[in-house]
C-alpha cells in the first residue's frame, strides 16, 4: 500500500507544481503593470508633451521613430511608439521594437559582476590579473613633447573596481593617442563585426599599453568588455548564457540578446547609420547583430533589447535588487553600485559601478533628483532611474551621429515636469 499511496500523492503534487511553474513563467512573460498616470502622481496632459516633442523630430526627419516609456511606483504610466522602425520600408514603430542598446549593455555586465562578487568569488580591489594573467605588469604610454612615444611600467595594477568605474587606463578606439594602436592590434569595440570571441579580444587588449596609471582618472573604456570575460572565467559560463540564465530569465527580459534569433529580426529597428563608418581610427556599423560571425559577446556594447525589457531591469534596481520574491542583487550591492565611486578622481562627475550618478558633485542642471542614476547608448538610447521619485524614464531611437539633437534629454525633462503629486 505504501508505494501505491506515494505514487498517488505524486500524481496529486505534480499538477500543482506544474501549475505553480506555469504561473511563474506567465508572470515573467508579462509586462510591468500599467496604471493611469494620475494614480501614480503624474499628469496625463503633461505627459502628452513627450509625444509632441518626439513627433516634432519625426516630422522634421531628424529621427525615423522612437519608443518612450515612463514608470512610476512600479507601474507604467506612459508607453508610446511613434514614427517608423524603418522609414524606407514604411514599417510602423511597434512598442516591442528591438534596439541596439550599445553602452546600456554596461550596467547589465556590472550587475553580473556584482552577482559574482556577492558569491565571494572576488573582492572589488582584487587586481584583475589574478583572474586574467595577461593583464599582469601593465605598461603606460608616454607621449613626450617631441620624439616617439614609449612605455613605462604602471605604478599600480588594474583592479576590478577600476574596470567598473572606468579608471583602468584602458580607452576606446576614438582616443587619439591609443586608438590607432587598438585598430592595428585588431581590438574590437563591440560596434562592428569581429571574427573572434570576447576572450580573443581581451587578449589583444591586454597586450597594449594603458593611457594612464590605473586609478588616476576617469576614461570611458573597453574595460567593461574585460569584465565580461571575467564573468565567463569566474562563472564557468559563456557571457550570453550567464546573462540569460542569471539575469534575463529571472528579471523577465524575454527580448534581450547579443544576436537576436531569426524570427525576431523583423522587430529590430533600423539604425540610421548602417554601413561601416570611419571616424579616425574608430570604425562602426549597425548590422553587427544580424550579419557576420556572431561570436563576440561584447560586455560593453553588444546587446539588443526593448524598452519594456530594459524597464524591467531598471525596476529590479529600483526595487533594491528584487523581482517579486526573487532576489537578483542584495540591497547593499545596489547601494554601492549607485554611490559615486570617483570621489576626488573626477571633480565634476559622479559615477558608481556601472552607472552615472546625478547631482553628487555639482547642482542639478535640469529637472531630476540628487542620486538618480542613468546611462545611454551609442545609437541614441537612454534610461534614468530615480529612487527618490520612484521613477524610470526610457528613451529608445536608432541614430548616430545625432548632431545637435537633444530629444533624449527633452523626453527626460518632459517626464519630470509631468509629476503632479
Amino acid at each position: 500500500m505504501r508505494p501505491t499511496s506515494l505514487a498517488g500523492r505524486h500524481r496529486r503534487i505534480i499538477p500543482v507544481l506544474l501549475g505553480v511553474l506555469f504561473l511563474n513563467v506567465l508572470a515573467l512573460g508579462q509586462d510591468l503593470p500599467a496604471a493611469k498616470p494620475e494614480s501614480v502622481g503624474l499628469s496625463s496632459d503633461r505627459l502628452e508633451r513627450i509625444a509632441t516633442a518626439v513627433q516634432h523630430d519625426i516630422d522634421d526627419k531628424r529621427i525615423a521613430g522612437a519608443v518612450t516609456l515612463v514608470v512610476r511606483h512600479g507601474k507604467v504610466a506612459w508607453f508610446k511608439a511613434q514614427g517608423m522602425s524603418d522609414r524606407e520600408a514604411a514599417k510602423t514603430m511597434p512598442t516591442d521594437a528591438m534596439f541596439r542598446i550599445c553602452s546600456m549593455t554596461k550596467p547589465i555586465t556590472s550587475v553580473a559582476v556584482m552577482m559574482l562578487y556577492e558569491e565571494g568569488k572576488f573582492l572589488l580591489d582584487d587586481p584583475v590579473s589574478k583572474y586574467l594573467p595577461e593583464f599582469k605588469n601593465p605598461k603606460v604610454l608616454v607621449k613626450p613633447a617631441s620624439g616617439a612615444t614609449y612605455t613605462i611600467p604602471a605604478t599600480k595594477e588594474i583592479t576590478i573596481r577600476d574596470l567598473l568605474r572606468h579608471t583602468s587606463g584602458i580607452t576606446y578606439q576614438w582616443n587619439d593617442d591609443l586608438g590607432p594602436t587598438y585598430e592595428k592590434a585588431d581590438v574590437a569595440s563591440g560596434l562592428l563585426q569581429f571574427d573572434g570571441t570576447i576572450a580573443d579580444n581581451v587578449k589583444h587588449l591586454a597586450a597594449l599599453p594603458l593611457l594612464f596609471n590605473p586609478g588616476d582618472r576617469f576614461e570611458y573604456s573597453l574595460g567593461v568588455d574585460v569584465l565580461g570575460r571575467l564573468v565567463e572565467l569566474v562563472s564557468g559560463k559563456p557571457l550570453d548564457e550567464f546573462f540569460r540564465t542569471r539575469i534575463f530569465e529571472p528579471v523577465g527580459m524575454k527580448d534581450t540578446y547579443f544576436f537576436p534569433p531569426e524570427n525576431k529580426l523583423n522587430r529590430l529597428a533600423t539604425a540610421y547609420t548602417f554601413y561601416p563608418i570611419r571616424e579616425g581610427s574608430f570604425v562602426y556599423s549597425a548590422d553587427y547583430p544580424s550579419r557576420g560571425p556572431k561570436k563576440l559577446f561584447s560586455g560593453g556594447a553588444g546587446l539588443v533589447s526593448t524598452a519594456m525589457d530594459y524597464a524591467r531591469l531598471c525596476q529590479m534596481m529600483l526595487d533594491d535588487g528584487k523581482v517579486g520574491n526573487t532576489r537578483v542583487l542584495s540591497r547593499k550591492s545596489v547601494e554601492l553600485m549607485t554611490h559615486d565611486q570617483l570621489g576626488k578622481i573626477a571633480a565634476d562627475m559622479g559615477f558608481g559601478l556601472g552607472f552615472g550618478v546625478d547631482g553628487v558633485k555639482a547642482p542639478l542642471s535640469e529637472l531630476g533628483s540628487v542620486g538618480s542614476y542613468e546611462w545611454g547608448g551609442f545609437f541614441y538610447t537612454g534610461f534614468s532611474i530615480d529612487p527618490k521619485e520612484q521613477m524610470i524614464v526610457i528613451f529608445m531611437a536608432q541614430l548616430h551621429p545625432t548632431g545637435d539633437l537633444t530629444l533624449d534629454r527633452q523626453v527626460h525633462e518632459l517626464a519630470y515636469q509631468a509629476i503632479n503629486d
